[in-house]
């Protein structure tokens, strides 16, 4: 096994394990039933608005990124279109001045030697 694997599953444990802790520390409080139930529903009402920011936050972050990426697809289509368009611009005149030279070639082939 890798470190990493070893560090990744030390982790987890920690994790579950702090929050076993904490709902056991919930439980055994010398507080009535009544107000742990209340702390519990609080504590996750929180926990659920984290959350849901986070989740929000993460989503705002990934459609700046997707526009990002779109805006440089776009400016990187533009530039190929103009290379491109040179591109074929020199080969069609590089095309016609062949065209020319061989018909120019071809016509003094035409003309009577003397």
């Amino acid at each position: 096994m890798s470190d990493r694997d070893e560090f990744g599953a030390f982790l987890v444990g920690f994790i579950v394990g702090g929050l076993t802790g904490a709902v056991v520390a919930l439980l055994f409080a010398p507080q009535s039933g009544e107000e742990t139930r209340a702390l519990i529903k609080d504590k996750s009402i929180e926990l659920r608005d984290k959350a849901s920011q986070t989740a929000e936050e993460a989503l705002a972050k990934a459609e700046a990124a997707a526009q990002e990426a779109r805006a440089r697809a776009d400016e990187l289509a533009r530039q190929l279109k103009e290379r491109g368009t040179e591109v074929y611009t020199k080969a069609s005149e590089r095309g016609k001045t062949v065209v020319e030279s061989l018909r120019k070639g071809k016509k003094s082939d035409e003309t009577p030697a003397g």
